[in-house]
């Protein structure tokens, strides 16, 4: 069986408030660019709060990479950073202005986790479902017909209609100009 291969992107940054917007919009034109536009908006506020979440808590760097991976029929967005630390979704006051992340990730993706990378720091993940392809119905070329053979019957019979066509048609009027003078 052959598989579509995966595609794949990586963006190394410093998880810093400016930067996260470039992030959003890389994430964005990478799903055009795979024609996953129905994923955007999912994809780009999973991401956002993410890294947000580095921003806030990752010690002692804000170094981080970012991956988003299509396969198949699934997308997944990892961010990786330095901080061993693992997080834990909180319960909020649902006023609250921050510490919702992790649930907002939850929320608007199929599934998400965390997986530790030794001492080196930890991988946070979630996936979204693609949307399946539309389905395309096969083109089928028509045969290829040749051209009938001419014989000079069908040549002169031709040209004795084109005399007739042109017999009937009425003398033109001379041209006129709209300028005086």
């Amino acid at each position: 069986m052959i598989s579509e291969p995966s595609r794949h992107c990586t963006v190394e940054l410093q998880a810093l408030p400016s930067r996260i917007g470039q992030v959003r919009r890389i994430v964005s034109a990478q799903l055009r660019y795979w024609h996953m536009d129905a994923l955007i908006d999912r994809a780009a506020l999973g991401v956002t709060e993410l890294l947000s979440n580095v921003h806030q808590h990752a010690q002692p760097d804000k170094l981080c990479t970012v991956s988003i991976e299509l396969l198949l029929d699934r997308l997944t967005v990892s961010v990786y950073d330095h901080d061993p630390r693992l997080p834990e979704v909180r319960d909020v006051d649902p006023t609250s202005t921050c510490g919702r992340g992790l649930a907002m990730v939850a929320a608007v993706s199929e599934s998400w986790g965390v997986r530790p990378e030794g001492d080196s720091g930890k991988v946070v993940w979630f996936t979204l479902p693609a949307p399946a392809a539309p389905a395309t119905t096969p083109v089928i070329a028509a045969p290829a017909v040749a051209a009938p053979a001419r014989t000079p019957y069908d040549a002169a019979r031709a040209t004795a209609l084109r005399q007739t066509v042109d017999g009937l048609r009425p003398e033109h009027a001379p041209a006129r100009s709209a300028v005086a003078g």
